[in-house]
């Protein structure tokens, strides 16, 4: 977890590895990318690591393809939208690796709507927001 803990995305980054009976690593605010590689770099593994579009590609840079297999279970991306090129790095370093597109806004308790990227999206444009989690519905005014 790398972002203050009064900031929404912290609900999913804190509370879902610990519902599912894992630990949480803090990481200080300062330096996050660095921070961020040194722990995916010499950590044990994590099962799910949430950032933004930004963090992906900057994590992209400082990372070596050989630091990502085995390292992450699942990647939750979301704050801006996600271009598919962003992903290429991780998608070639890992491609077993879980990438999920979760969109929504801060009333809405963070993530209303999640896509599951695969191999069969393209490589280039914007990934799609999705489709609404259960017993939602979404209206685009």
């Amino acid at each position: 977890m790398h972002s203050p803990l009064a900031f929404d995305l912290t609900v999913t980054s804190l509370l879902a590895p610990l519902v599912r009976g894992q630990s949480v690593t803090l990481l200080p605010e300062r330096s996050v990318l660095e921070e961020m590689s040194g722990a995916l770099r010499n950590g044990p593994g994590y099962c799910l690591l949430k950032l933004t579009p930004a963090h992906i590609e900057g994590l992209g840079y400082m990372l070596a393809p050989s630091d990502v297999p085995g390292k992450v279970g699942a990647l939750v991306i979301g704050g801006e939208a996600l271009r598919a090129e962003s992903l290429a790095f991780w998608r070639s370093a890992d491609p077993g690796l879980k990438i999920v597109n979760e969109y929504g806004p801060t009333e809405t308790v963070v993530g209303c709507c999640v896509h599951e990227v695969t191999s069969d999206d393209l490589s280039s444009g914007e990934v799609p927001i999705g489709r609404p989690i259960a017993n939602t519905q979404l209206y685009i005014l």
